[in-house]
This record gives C-alpha cells, structure tokens and sequence, in this order.
C-alpha cells in the first residue's frame, strides 16, 4: 500500500525540483488582534519551510508585517475620539493604544511575534515601513510609475474592473494631514526620485519615493517577491480567487517586474465554532496570545498540519478543545503510526520547546483536585509517575487553570469537598458496602494507587471470590441485590464521596491525584454518613 505524503512535503517536492535556493514568506497588516486564523498562514509557511530544509537545502523564510499600510476604519476595539482623526495613516506612524509600544501596529504585532517564537516559529522578521525608509522598494517604484498604463490594462483585464483615470501604482504620504489614502500623484522624477501630489486636505507638494509612501497593494505583494526572491507563500483564498490580488500580481511581477511569481499555497479560513470565519475588524476573534495561554503550542500547530490547507478547519475553545488535544497525544504517543502520522506529529512540534507528557485532560482533573494550587500539582503529578521539570508541569496547569476559567463548559468544572458531603445522605447500602470495602483494598496496596487498580477494583465487584466482592458482602450485612452490582453505581459512590454528584471526570485520573490515606478515610467517612 502506497504511504500518503504529507502536504507540506508534497510542496517541498515540487519547488526544490524546480530550484535549489527557495524563499518562503508570510505575513499580515498587523491592525487589529492577530487571531487563530491568521496563525493559519504562518504556521503552513513553517511548515513548507520546514519541509524544504529536510530536502538538505537552506532556505530563507520571512515573516513581513505591512505595517506601513493605512488604518481603515475604527474598529470596535477602538474609541472614536481617539482613532478617527487617525483614520487614512500608516499603522506604523499612529499611537499606540496601550501606550506602552512605539506604535499602533507594534501594539499587534508584539504578542503575534511572541507567540510565534511559543510556536516554534523562527523566521526572519522584516516591517515594511523600514523597508521603504530604507529604499528597498525605491527601484519597483520606479518602475511601477513607469508601467502605469500597463498595470492599470493588466488590473482591468484580470479584475474585470475600470481603472480611474487619477489612479497610480503609488499612494503618496501628504505631508500635511500625514494620510496616506487621499492624495493623488500628479507627476514623479526618477532622477531626483521623488513624487509629486495634490492631497484633498488641500496640500501639494513633493515627498521621496524612500518612505514617502508606498506602492497599492495589488502592486506591492509582486514587488516583494522580487525584492526578496521570494518562491513560495501561502495566503488566504480571497487572495487566491478568480481575478484576485495573486492572478494580477502573476501578471505584473512577470510583465512588469520581471519575476516568476511564488509557488501558491492557498488555504482556507479557520471558523471560530458556529460563529464563521475569525475576523479582527468584525470582532469573530480568539488571538494567537490569548490560545497560548490555555493550549500547548504544539496542539495549535496540530490543527493546521492534519488538515490540507484547502479544507476549512472548526475551532472551538471550549470542549472541543479538549477532544483536540486528546486527539493529538494519541497521535503522539501511538506505538505503531504510520509515516503520514509520524509526519503530522514531526510538524507539530513547536522546536525549541520542552512538551508536558502529562495528557491534558489529566491535568484537567489533576489542577482541580489540586484547587490550583502550583506545589500541589507538581506533587499530585509525580504521584501520577510524571517526573518532570517543574517548569514544564507548572506550564500545562496555567494553561489548564485559564481554560477552566475562560472556556470550560460547566460540566467539565468540579471541586473536592472539605468534608463528606451531604449528599451521600443518599447512598444505597450496597453502595455503603463498596465504600467500605474498596477503603480496605486501598490499605492493602503497597503503592500509591493507579488507574489500573481503580477499574481492576471497581469491576471485580461482579466476580464470586474477589476480595472486594467478599468484603462487600461482610459490610452488608446480608445478600447484596443483583441488579445493584453495577460498575455505574459504584462509580457513583466514589464520586458521591468526593464530589457530593454522581458523575466526574475519568475515576482512573481522579482518584490517582489523592494520597491513599485521604480515599480510605474520606471512603470510610461516606460509608458511615447518615444525616
């Protein structure tokens, strides 16, 4: 049987075939939270270059921040009074809204590129705004004001639709309203390289093409890929449609620039649970930086390497997440995967960052037994033969404790009684006898208790001969009744005893982040309640 290729080899396949030397790039306008979907890109672009440097070559990655682009509107996270005079600069030339970093964009951009160092993400970052300030793009804007009426034929021919009369390749920064959206180019000199402009604010004047402003970004996107050689990059499937920004910009970097355009990686969109796709200026957001907080990095980067970057990915933060991360350390830890998963799980690792083997939902029941309670956990998570680094297992339970706080469904939420709780007012006496005897079993062990102990135990109840099953039989005094000897409502008891409800998390974690000595006296103290 045919092993399947995981998809970013497939691309690192077909590019290194064509050439030795590749460049992957990605990036984003960092003007708005820079969410789950957007993680998308950058990690598909990690990724393929991941994959390119297993071929034995070297390549470049880059992650470029447009900051130079303009604030469109102010968005709901914004305050009018403060943002709409704003409205029409560059990111990158506007206040930041914390006041703690040197612009808005940075304000974006710094938790993204902190978390894309928590990914495992290294690549090489580059800020369009220093870009232009050093000249980078002065020899494409050049030639763009050139070929204006070629790429004015080439958008219309691809678009489908009318270029204005006034239109040019380059948005001048008037030097009075500081805007970069309302003046219009009225000649250039490639000699002095600068261009001329009348602003509707009613300034003319004169700026540099080095940071005077900046290329439109139909132009732009194929400019960069051949200031930076770029050949690959993935991008969003607005970009990728018919008479989109990649179909012009093939055109204009081979017929105007003069380069082959990027292999394409198109991908669709990441939809927050039953809300749609994740949008900062709509706020249907969750950020990179807020889902770091609750989820290992390696989870994240699992949800876009199992999936093909044609198929839309569901992301739900609260349950679901759970079943995500479940399904990931199953793939993880599976004795017999095939290379596709090996692969799979090989991409998901965030390089350079230490992974918990503790398995998620473990350290679900284990925090809250533990009430949060940092000493405790380590402790409990030992016990539970996870010697690890301290730092490592602190990690996973703020990770876990957020979770609970800002996501977890109700039902997966619990707290351990100080004392035996009222409600075991309601235990049957077979359900009494169980207690009893399972406390017994407990003094027995050797050991700390363990996962397999507590289904041997409890299910051992509906074997003739058992010790548990004999005893039970001591403490009830009498024939126990058949249809009571059921795992369900033995279950039920041990979470009765602890919990005061029938139902909890998985009783083999649960009772394993309790010291012996705690579960015979509390299992004692049950059995005897009567109110």
């Amino acid at each position: 049987m045919t092993e399947i290729t995981h998809w970013a080899d497939v691309v690192a396949e077909e590019v290194v075939a064509k050439r030795e030397q590749n460049t992957i790039s990605t990036g984003i306008t960092p003007s708005g939270h820079i969410h789950i979907g957007n993680m998308r890109e950058v990690v598909t672009a990690d990724a393929v270059y991941r994959a390119v440097k297993d071929k034995g070559t070297r390549p470049e990655f880059y992650y470029i921040a447009d900051n130079y682009d303009p604030l469109r509107k102010v968005y709901p996270f914004l305050t009018e009074e403060e943002y709409a005079a704003h409205v029409g600069k560059p990111i990158s030339e506007i206040p930041c809204p914390c006041k703690k970093h040197k612009s808005y964009a940075e304000h974006f951009l710094d938790p993204f590129l902190k978390s894309m160092e928590k990914l495992g993400i290294h690549p090489k970052v580059l800020r369009t705004d220093e870009l232009y300030k050093a000249g980078a793009f002065v020899k494409s804007i050049k030639t763009a004001l050139r070929c204006r009426d070629q790429i004015a034929a080439i958008l219309k021919e691809v678009s489908g639709k009318e270029v204005q009369p006034d239109w040019s390749p380059f948005n001048p920064i008037c030097e009075n309203c500081l805007k970069i959206n309302t003046a219009k180019v009225t000649g250039f000199d490639e000699k002095e390289e600068t261009v001329s402009y009348a602003c509707s604010c009613g300034k003319s004047g004169k700026v540099s093409m080095t940071g005077g402003g900046k290329l439109t970004w139909r132009v732009e996107w194929p400019a960069k890929w051949g200031i930076l050689g770029v050949t690959v990059e993935p991008f969003g499937k607005d970009h990728g449609s018919s008479g989109g920004s990649y179909d012009s910009g093939v055109r204009i970097a081979r017929e105007v620039f003069g380069y082959e355009p990027p292999y394409p990686i198109v991908y669709e969109w990441i939809m927050l649970g039953e809300q749609g796709a994740m949008s900062s200026s709509s706020g249907v957001v969750v950020s990179i930086s807020d889902m770091l907080d609750v989820v290992p990095p390696e989870t994240l980067r699992f949800l876009i390497m199992k999936t093909k970057p044609e198929k839309h990915i569901k992301f739900d933060p609260g349950q679901p997440l759970l079943n995500l991360v479940d399904e990931y350390e199953r793939l993880r830890d599976k004795e017999e995967a095939t290379s596709l998963e090996k692969r799979i799980v090989e991409l998901s690792k965030a390089e350079g960052v230490k992974q918990s083997k503790i398995p998620f939902k473990q350290m679900v029941t284990i925090y809250q037994v533990a009430g949060g309670d940092l000493a405790q956990i380590e402790k409990i998570a030992k016990r539970s033969g996870f010697d690890e680094d301290p730092d490592v297992i602190n990690q996973m339970a703020k990770n876990v404790g957020v979770w609970l706080d800002k996501y977890a469904p109700s039902f997966a939420k619990f707290g351990v009684k100080d004392t035996v709780p009222v409600q075991c007012a309601s235990l049957t006496n077979t359900q009494r006898a169980f207690l009893n005897a399972f406390a017994d079993e407990l003094s027995h062990l050797k050991n700390e208790l363990t996962a397999e102990d507590v289904q041997r135990i409890v299910y051992e109840t509906k074997t003739a001969g058992t010790p548990i099953e004999i005893s039970m039989k001591k403490y009830a005094g009498a024939d126990i009744p058949e249809n009571e000897i059921d795992p369900k409502n033995f279950f039920a008891a041990i979470y009765l005893a602890l919990l005061g409800q029938t139902s909890g998390p998985k009783a083999g974690w649960f009772l394993t982040s309790f010291d012996n000595a705690f579960l015979i006296k509390r299992f004692k103290e049950a059995a005897a309640y009567r109110p």
